[in-house]
Parts: C-alpha cells; structure tokens; sequence
C-alpha cells in the first residue's frame, strides 16, 4: 500500500495506491475500517506513530477511484516544515572533491518549490546549466532531536522519489562571491575545506542554494509515499533516470558516501526533525549513452520532453520539460 495526495475540486485531497495498482480515497479506505478521517497525509502520518498498527489495519478494499487527471496530482506532503537535502553524497561525485568533507553537507529547499507528479519543470533557457537529480527521500514520521545512527530509521514514515532540479547556471550567476579575507580574520577553520594556493592565500568562496535549489518547480516529488516497512534496506536501490525512453543516469542508492541512517542522525544534531520533513540523499553519479556524466550532461534548459525517475518498489515520477521565460 502506498499514499499520495491529489487536487480534487480544488482540495487536497489523500489517496491510497492498493496491490491491485488501482487507487482509492483514503477517506473511503478508513471508512471501510471504521477508522477516523484524515484530511492529510499528515495527519496520518502523525496517527500512525500514535497507532502502530494503524497502516496494517488500514485494508483498501472500497471500490477503486477512477477519473484524476495530471494535473490532478500533487506532492504527497505539500508543506512539510523543512526539505533538507545533501549535497555531493555519491561516491562518484565525491571522486572530484579536493577533501572528503567528513559529515553529509546539507541544504535546505522550501516547500514552495515543490511539483507534483507529471506536472512541469520551468526554466527560462538564460539559467544557463539546469539539471536533474534523481534522488531518494524520506519522510520523517515522528519528532527526532539528536538520535543515533541505529535508530534512525524508526524515525522514518516512508520513502518516495525526488527529483532535485538543480540551476548551476542561477547558483554561479546570481548566488555566489569570492572575497579575500584579511589576515587577521583569516581563521583556520575557514579554510579545512579546500586546497590554499601558498600562505597568503586567504580567499574565500561563498555559494547559496536558495535560487539553484529553490525556485518554483525545482522540487518533484512523488506520485507516492511507500511506508518504511516495504523497503528492506534504503541503502541497496536502484535508481534509473530517463528523458523520454533514454536512459541518463543508472546508479543505486548503495553508492551514497553516507548511508540513509548517518544522514538522518548527523541532521537531527543540528536540526529539531518534526513529522513530515523530508530529506533527501543525494544524487546519482553514474551516466549512460549520451549522457557520460549522467544527470549533469543533461541541461534542461536545452532539452525538452519527460523526465522521469525510477526507484523500485517505489515507483515512477515523471515531469516534461518546460521552457519559459523568467521561469514559472
């Protein structure tokens, strides 16, 4: 059984994908069972650390719904209180970095940048590099503050796919400056990061996430949320990224340079984890055919057609390119 979210006259509307692949309203579905309505996935969510046995009692056996279109979908957990993703956690990826960082790097992504499932991805062809990046997520189920690797993942509700859009074009454009530090402010710590050009360097670069990683459509998610108890282990996923029927990226979730668990412990050092966050882990690094370098041969302002994502069991998102000016 897996869980999505859907416009329906409007409202947000949850639903729920049985084993027969057809989808019913979850409100029919708690129906059945004489279970309480929920008018959100998280509020389900919440239930479900409540109730353990809440989603096994949960039996889809209403008459299915038929007759949502594509614009009918949405991301499965429209507001969640943060997405933070990682950054460089491919063993690929990490091939080209001066030095190992040592911890997961994180950055944040707003709620407002999130699409749902086969609706577009819109970039203005000026962003210059726009790229896809087939991740997977998880979406956390109960509040977590400084947890250990261990129990990690009973912290989590379930998993889905996101595709992490990603505007190198906007980040060096628009997001990034170099500055040259006094010596005296020139502390150590500054610099552990990254190879010094002789003693007197003492230059120092910034780059921001908020426009590359932020802006409107650049965050896919979905078509749903598969619960924790179906996947065996997080860190062993294949995952398959395609524009149109090519191939351009075929990695697996095992080539993370930190597991699914040491980014949700180190995160919850730093950050209050509450129901319904989501994290994302990082990219692929693998690429296919046409696409050497995978996800960062495609340039989306260049191309046009559908990107999707696969991840089994979780399923298939799929978004077509658009190409507007000044974006959505």
């Amino acid at each position: 059984m897996k869980f999505g979210t859907i416009y329906q006259k409007g409202k947000l509307t949850p639903i729920v994908q049985a084993s027969d692949g057809r989808a019913r309203l979850l409100k029919d579905v708690c129906a059945m069972g004489n279970h309480p309505d929920f008018s959100s996935l998280l509020e389900l969510i919440i239930e479900a650390d409540q109730k353990p046995n809440l989603l096994s009692e949960l039996i889809p056996t209403a008459d299915s719904f038929e007759g949502f279109y594509p614009e009918d979908w949405a991301p499965p957990i429209p507001n969640p209180s943060k997405i933070l993703g990682v950054a460089f956690n491919n063993k690929e990826l990490m091939k080209k970095a001066h030095k190992d960082p040592g911890v997961p790097n994180y950055f944040l992504k707003p709620p407002s940048a999130l699409q749902g499932h086969l609706k577009p991805i819109i970039v203005d062809p000026n962003w210059g590099a726009v790229i896809p990046e087939p991740e997977l997520c998880a979406i956390i189920g109960r509040k977590a503050k400084h947890i250990t690797e261990k129990d990690a993942l009973d912290y989590v509700f379930g998993y889905m796919i996101h595709n992490d859009v990603t505007s190198h074009g906007l980040k060096f454009q628009k997001d990034s400056i170099a500055i040259t530090y006094d010596k005296d402010m020139a502390r150590p710590e500054f610099y552990q990061w990254r190879n010094l050009n002789g003693p007197d360097d003492t230059d120092a670069y910034y780059v921001y996430h908020t426009r590359s990683k932020g802006t409107d459509t650049f965050g896919p998610m979905g078509p749903w949320i598969t619960p924790r108890a179906a996947i065996t282990n997080p860190n062993e996923l294949a995952v398959v990224g395609r524009l149109g029927e090519e191939v351009f990226t075929q990695d697996n979730t095992a080539n993370y340079r930190f597991s699914v668990e040491e980014c949700i412990a180190e995160a919850s050092r730093y950050f209050t984890l509450e129901p319904g966050d989501i994290i994302s882990f990082g990219t692929t690094g693998k690429g296919s055919g046409r696409f050497p370098r995978g996800h960062k041969s495609l340039l989306i302002g260049e191309e046009l057609g559908n990107i999707s994502i696969s991840i089994e069991p979780l399923g298939e998102l799929s978004n077509p390119i658009q190409h507007q000016s000044g974006g959505a």
